[in-house]
């Protein structure tokens, strides 16, 4: 494994997602396997700076509008009826990495399920020399696997930690993680550890 071509993808663990006071915990949108991804993929984060990996936060993003109010498509706003201004902003509490994660090299600000669209996701990963993506987050069925099939098409090397990822559902999840099985390689979290224990200490 070469550290200087890989990355951790750390897909939209925010604090409005995650967190009790977030935009979501207000609301009462969380389950267990959600909560409990923080603590779980903390290790990995602090081992892979210390080998020298990339460590990569998407962070979803609502751009302000007309008179402040945030930009949000339609089939989330039905979805998610009671976001409101102020939510995922940019450069705001809500919007970052959840404290125990960070901090991350890198944020790429996303308006969409997938980190590509409309981003510098791709730009900032050549630059850097990215190749292999390690990638972990929420939700499996939407924000990985829209990111996880763009970078196939981009011709980046995608392994998922399927044990990272959570969904509302153990059922959705398992079934999103099934559907990648021809695009990425599965593996566990234990294994992630392993394979960037083998990357020599920086």
């Amino acid at each position: 494994m070469n550290a200087h071509s890989a990355a951790l993808i750390l897909g939209d663990l925010q604090n409005d997602f995650l967190h009790p006071q977030g935009a979501y915990g207000r609301a009462g949108q969380t389950c267990a396997a959600i909560a409990a991804l923080p603590d779980r993929l903390a290790p990995l984060a602090r081992l892979a700076r210390a080998r020298g990996i990339l460590v990569v936060a998407t962070l979803f993003t609502l751009v302000p509008g007309r008179d402040g109010q945030p930009i949000i498509s339609p089939h989330l706003r039905t979805l998610r009826p009671f976001l409101r201004a102020g939510d995922f902003a940019s450069g705001a509490w809500g919007q970052q990495l959840v404290e125990v994660l960070a901090p991350p090299d890198v944020t790429i600000e996303k308006v969409a399920y997938s980190a590509f669209y409309m981003s510098r996701m791709d730009w900032l990963l050549r630059k850097c020399g990215i190749e292999r993506l390690y990638v972990a987050g929420i939700v499996t069925n939407g924000g990985v696997t829209s990111t996880v099939r763009d970078a196939h098409v981009r011709d980046m090397d995608c392994t998922i930690i399927a044990d990272g990822c959570a969904a509302f559902s153990p059922h959705v999840h398992d079934a999103a993680i099934d559907a990648l099985r021809p695009l990425a390689r599965i593996i566990t979290l234990t294994q992630a550890m392993l394979e960037f224990k083998s990357v020599p200490v920086r």
